[in-house]
């Protein structure tokens, strides 16, 4: 799957309330860091592009969108040109969950007769009960794999524990040219971001598919 007119070129669209974590699940997965600080995003675009031996180059955008809805216009925009979703929310905070199931309805709707395919991220998964998680990984994976028939991940950005695994759901949705191997995805953080534009942030890097 690509962007209409745009072979080998695969975007990935996440969204969710504000505070959730979706930026940070991004800069986990781009540069291996945590900020501690929030930082309201707009929208950031960080575009990756990757050699494919006998395929040319593979075109990956992720496309962070803030999580306070002043820009519906955008936001619309962005759900009809994407390929796949991240729904990311937090598991401290249940209406985050509700914010997702708004967001799917509207996904859905937007997309009639259009492929829609859903990543649920259960952001802060390090958090304990003591901690203020609240909300259950097995509980909400029955509503999201059995109610939604989407895919359902928990990540830390903060540990960094499975990061990659949200990445690895969406690609999967989407089959792009070729997978990118564990070694590319470990490598992925070596890399320097060659340039930078604001608005939208976009980052380039380089890497290998195997």
């Amino acid at each position: 799957m690509s962007l209409p007119g745009r072979p080998n070129t695969v975007r990935l669209l996440f969204l969710g309330a504000a505070g959730v974590g979706k930026s940070a699940l991004i800069r986990r997965f781009l540069h291996d860091r945590f900020e501690h600080k929030y930082t309201r995003t707009v929208e950031e675009l960080h575009v990756l592009e990757y050699d494919t031996a006998g395929s040319g180059t593979m075109r990956l955008e992720i496309l962070d969108t803030s999580g306070s809805y002043s820009f519906p216009a955008m936001r619309q925009l962005g759900i009809r040109h994407s390929d796949a979703f991240a729904l990311v929310y937090a598991v401290d905070d249940p209406a985050s969950l509700e914010e997702v199931r708004r967001l799917r309805d509207e996904i859905l709707e937007l997309r009639a007769g259009k492929s829609a395919p859903i990543t649920v991220v259960g952001g802060k998964a390090d958090l304990s009960d003591a901690e203020g998680r609240v909300l259950r990984a097995a509980d909400v994976m029955a509503t999201v794999e059995d109610e939604w028939d989407a895919n359902f991940v928990e990540a830390s950005a903060r540990t960094g524990g499975n990061t990659l695994g949200v990445f690895r759901a969406l690609l999967q949705q989407v089959n792009p040219p070729r997978p990118l191997s564990c070694a590319a995805w470990r490598r992925r953080e070596s890399v320097p971001a060659v340039r930078k534009r604001r608005p939208p942030l976009r980052k380039n890097n380089s890497c290998v598919l195997s």
